[in-house]
């Protein structure tokens, strides 16, 4: 016998769907798979609270934590690569620079400009992994060496932050490879003249860039962990068909077989430049 005459109506409500993290919110560490928000991570210069793995930074980034505030004048902006070679492969090489300004927002591999880091005046270059693997075609070895007369006329340090995994640029062939030698020649004079140079690694340092100006800091430094080398270690085991040591290639490796001078923490980085530019002036 029912309880209530009246039939039960029955009325299904459908569940919301599971909202989903929205993107952009959260970082992976790459070493310690570590999810990361990401204010904390810019808070932290974009090193992984946990295992202190390092981020790379973009160029402008780059300039912002290491130089004084509103103090970094760009020059030379106006620089643009041109294509001599009208180099001809899956893309044209104005095809391939239209998409990595559209990208980076960048007109090329490298910022450069004088700036106050600490209140020490100071010639800067930046170099952007991001544009074309930061290699160095024409435009970036004029920067660097124009940044560098300017550091000698005005008799200030010049401090170099390398990021590039691509050595010479092969859309510009012999052009590019002349950088090499273009760069070193100036970095010749600063040292004829007594002016500071200081080189700054971050991963990856490579190729010809590392066989070049990056390599001929009177200090050295480099970022925990960065891959600092000519050729990458896949390729170097593939040729010698033997293991590579532990660590191979790494800041750590270099420091201890004396290729560079400092392992330098990023939190650290912007007043170690500003101490050792005290003591090399």
């Amino acid at each position: 016998m029912r309880i209530f005459k009246k039939p039960f109506k029955y009325q299904f409500v459908k569940a919301n769907k599971k909202r989903g993290i929205p993107d952009g919110l959260w970082s992976k560490c790459p070493r310690c798979s570590q999810f990361i928000f990401n204010k904390i991570l810019q808070e932290n210069l974009k090193v992984c609270p946990k295992c202190e793995y390092h981020f790379s930074l973009t160029a402008w980034e780059r300039i912002e934590f290491l130089t004084d505030q509103n103090s970094f004048q760009e020059l030379y902006a106006g620089l643009e690569p041109l294509d001599p070679l009208k180099f001809a492969g899956p893309k044209s090489y104005p095809q391939k620079l239209e998409e990595e300004r559209n990208m980076t927002s960048l007109k090329e591999a490298a910022i450069v400009g004088e700036a106050l880091i600490q209140k020490r005046r100071a010639a800067l270059t930046v170099t952007d992994s991001r544009f074309i693997m930061g290699s160095m075609g024409s435009v970036v070895g004029e920067k660097i060496t124009r940044i560098a007369e300017h550091a000698l006329g005005e008799k200030i340090p010049l401090v170099i932050v390398s990021g590039s995994g691509g050595g010479a640029r092969m859309y510009e062939g012999m052009l590019s490879l002349m950088q090499m030698a273009k760069t070193s020649g100036v970095l010749s004079e600063l040292k004829k003249n007594h002016i500071p140079f200081i080189s700054v690694l971050t991963h990856p340092t490579m190729a010809g860039v590392m066989a070049s100006f990056a390599g001929l800091g009177d200090v050295i430094i480099a970022e925990p962990h960065a891959l600092i080398g000519f050729t990458g270690p896949r390729v170097i085991k593939q040729t010698i068909k033997q293991d590579l040591p532990e660590g191979f290639q790494t800041s750590e490796f270099n420091l201890e077989h004396g290729m560079i001078d400092m392992v330098v923490p990023r939190k650290n980085l912007k007043e170690t430049i500003a101490r050792l530019i005290d003591y090399l002036t």
